[in-house]
């Protein structure tokens, strides 16, 4: 069995799709997808509850990803965490902060992640983080809104193995996407080798960043078995014990 940890398959990339896409993640051995909200704009997040309510096996995320944090006041904020009692949500996020684009001033993305953090511990949801070029910054900010009272994920974890160890030591969980079975990765894969598999997640965080050899088309699900299959490679071990543990390392911080 394995668990998409990260996708937006409510997005409209997928609209009229989703049970199909579903039934090849299955297929594939995928056996429970994450919805992510937060990605655009408040839509994702009630089309990700909505999406959750209608499978048995998806579950939903509430947030608004850091490009969007500008547009984040107190009423979308009241609107999330209203959201956030809904049976299948079953975090907050995704949040952070990306200082590689920077659609959002820092100050806000700052002021807004704290708000999420606050809300995670008010809530007692774990926290999905995006960090894009701020590993930093959003490890002292993590730290010092009490992350270490929290459980979460580093999405999409793409930074060095300093970065990796001062996430590992708030309490964190890493998540490796797509992106370790490109041909430039190495780096990547290295990290993946040194973190502890007791400790990792595997996503899609479709609709992007398709693995090989599909890069370049729509991503989905059904792929996260192939991130999964290069952590195996990448450590020596099945892809069985992948399977197993990091869908194990699922159930434990979302308690699903």
């Amino acid at each position: 069995m394995l668990i998409d940890s990260h996708a937006h398959i409510q997005g409209k990339e997928y609209a009229g799709e989703a049970a199909d896409v579903i039934a090849r993640a299955r297929a594939a051995g995928v056996e429970k997808i994450i919805a992510v909200g937060g990605a655009g704009d408040m839509s994702s997040n009630t089309e990700a509850v909505a999406l959750a309510d209608s499978f048995p096996n998806i579950y939903a995320t509430v947030g608004m990803h850091p490009h969007d944090a500008k547009d984040v006041g107190a009423d979308e904020l009241r609107a999330l965490r209203e959201l956030t009692s809904h049976p299948k949500v079953i975090a907050v996020g995704e949040t952070g902060l990306d200082y590689y684009y920077n659609h959002s001033p820092h100050e806000v993305q700052r002021r807004v992640f704290a708000q999420f953090i606050g809300m995670a511990r008010e809530t007692g949801l774990p926290i999905v983080v995006h960090e894009r070029d701020a590993a930093q910054e959003a490890a002292e900010l993590l730290r010092s809104e009490g992350a270490r009272e929290l459980h979460g994920v580093i999405h999409c974890f793409t930074g060095n193995y300093e970065a990796a160890c001062d996430y590992l030591d708030l309490g964190f969980y890493l998540s490796f996407t797509g992106i370790i079975t490109f041909k430039n990765a190495e780096p990547l894969r290295d990290v993946v080798c040194k973190v502890p598999l007791e400790r990792m997640l595997v996503e899609t965080d479709s609709p992007f960043l398709t693995p090989m050899p599909h890069r370049g088309k729509r991503n989905e699900p059904a792929f996260v078995r192939l991130v999964a299959e290069t952590v195996a490679k990448v450590k020596g071990i099945s892809l069985e014990e992948v399977a197993e543990r990091t869908s194990q390392n699922v159930q434990d911080l979302f308690a699903i």
